[in-house]
């Protein structure tokens, strides 16, 4: 009880039961970022403490290319090398524990059951640590949430044929472990999993294994959508399409509304410090209001504060707080970031939002997600909303672009299904933005753009590769002025 059980692999069927043998017992289920070069790896096995690893063939070779902590134990699954020292594969653990009884262990509500390492922009990771009361007052909340017309697809089966998920985002994501795996068990749902995500593979799945629900952050949407409207695939099985991890544009919510004719479009914002909940909207609501993130969950409570700690009215801008049963117990090892994130008992989210006034909550951006041009801020999410609602983009990613005289430029690199021109972009976008919001740089793709594991776009890649190319580049001499600036002309 109490041990760090590290599991990095693909969603292979041995994550789950791996996962559910270590908190069957108390013990503490690390999910390690599945890409994790060698030297992050190392830190996470360092950080947690970990006891145990179960990792597959991809992980082992990264193991082995690391400083792994010596007295750490390790399980190979579906191991295709030979093993090395000390390693057991999965199949002998199973093999030699047959006829076993199950470990007594005294679990409590508030044991620590989780721990997710947290992206984060700088620095090492942080471990989130969760107890057995956070995930369950989550799980349970969606259910309260579904009963109150606020998500679709998220309720406890009641006869008829059995529901079916597709899990295609990674297991160490709360998106793929909450809301895919473990919502699972209430709503008695089939879990069909990807090895990792493949549009067209998606669709096949689909058609052939009926499945009812799916999950995905828009860039993973928006390929289903396009698959949909170009190949006329039956997607009629689909009564819920979940978005999360970032904002839908306004224009993929009517799309997904309209290619698949049985599925509600739904979505909501959380985090992994808040096992994945925070906020709910579906159907109706969704499509009368396709920027928000919805109301706030039953469980919990939100407020937008300024940056002096003042809560601000419906309609002002500031960072969104929040607190609740479902919120992590904190941070493993780091006083000191617990002490920036919990203040008062609410929990800094680092988002940028805004409520209306009847409850809907508007994620305008991440704090530190923002372009400052010539000192006015501007929020990434709304233009790239706006350039997704172009016919021939497919996808769109806004950034920062250092600029000697204003800070920084806009720039935009974009997917899209045919050639554009910059000028003709900007007069597209004229109606839709501010002049001082729309993008001084545009680079286009003509393949998807690049994701991290769990479905979102790799915007620091794309905003590395921008400033690359803009330093070989010879500077424009057509410059803005600081009065075009300040006037927002």
């Amino acid at each position: 009880k109490g041990d760090r059980v590290a599991i990095s692999m693909r969603n292979y069927p041995e994550w789950i039961i791996g996962f559910m043998a270590a908190t069957s017992i108390g013990a503490i289920a690390v999910a390690m970022n599945a890409l994790w070069q060698p030297h992050e790896m190392e830190y996470g096995l360092k950080d947690s403490g970990a006891k145990l690893l179960l990792a597959d063939q991809e992980r082992l070779d990264r193991l082995a290319a690391c400083d792994a902590p010596a007295e750490l134990n390790v399980i190979a699954v579906r191991a295709t090398k030979p093993l090395a020292p000390g390693a057991r594969s999965y199949d002998a653990v199973m093999a030699g524990a047959e006829g076993a009884a199950q470990p007594k262990r005294e679990v409590r509500p508030d044991d620590d059951a989780i721990m997710l390492y947290t992206s984060g922009s700088t620095g090492h990771p942080k471990g989130a640590v969760s107890t057995h009361r956070n995930i369950m007052s989550a799980l349970l909340s969606w259910e309260l949430d579904a009963q109150a017309g606020m998500l679709a697809g998220f309720s406890p089966v009641a006869g008829g044929p059995q529901p079916a998920a597709l899990l295609s985002i990674p297991l160490f994501h709360v998106s793929g472990l909450h809301v895919s795996l473990l919502q699972s068990f209430r709503a008695q749902r089939r879990l069909v999993c990807m090895y990792k995500w493949d549009p067209a593979q998606a669709v096949d799945i689909i058609e052939r294994e009926q499945i009812t629900g799916f999950n995905g952050p828009p860039a993973v949407t928006g390929d289903l959508v396009e698959i949909a409207r170009r190949d006329g695939r039956d997607l009629s099985s689909l009564v819920a399409v979940g978005g999360g991890g970032a904002s839908r544009a306004p224009e993929q919510v009517r799309a997904i509304d309209k290619a698949f004719p049985n599925a509600a479009p739904n979505t909501g914002w959380g985090m992994t410090e808040t096992n994945a909940i925070g906020t709910s909207i579906a159907g109706a609501d969704y499509l009368a209001h396709p920027a928000s993130s919805g109301r706030v969950s039953g469980v919990l409570d939100i407020r937008i504060v300024d940056e002096a700690g003042v809560t601000q009215p419906a309609g002002t801008r500031g960072e969104l707080q929040i607190r609740g049963a479902s919120i992590m117990r904190g941070y493993w090892n780091r006083p000191d970031a617990n002490d920036d994130t919990f203040v008062d008992g609410w929990m800094r989210t680092g988002d940028v939002a805004y409520v209306d006034a009847e409850g809907f909550v508007f994620i305008v951006d991440r704090i530190k997600d923002l372009v400052i041009r010539g000192g006015e801020n501007i929020g990434c999410g709304a233009v790239e909303a706006a350039l997704l609602e172009h016919p021939d983009i497919l996808e769109a990613c806004v950034y920062g672009v250092p600029d000697d005289r204003l800070g920084e430029e806009v720039g935009a690199t974009l997917y899209t299904r045919a050639k554009l021109e910059d000028s003709a972009l900007r007069s597209f976008l004229e109606p839709r933005l501010a002049r001082f919001e729309i993008p001084r740089y545009f680079h286009f793709s003509d393949a998807p753009l690049p994701r991290i594991a769990s479905g979102k776009i790799f915007k620091r890649q794309l905003r590395d590769e921008a400033e690359q190319r803009q330093a070989a580049a010879v500077a424009p001499t057509t410059r803005a002025t600081v009065s075009d600036i300040v006037a927002g002309s």
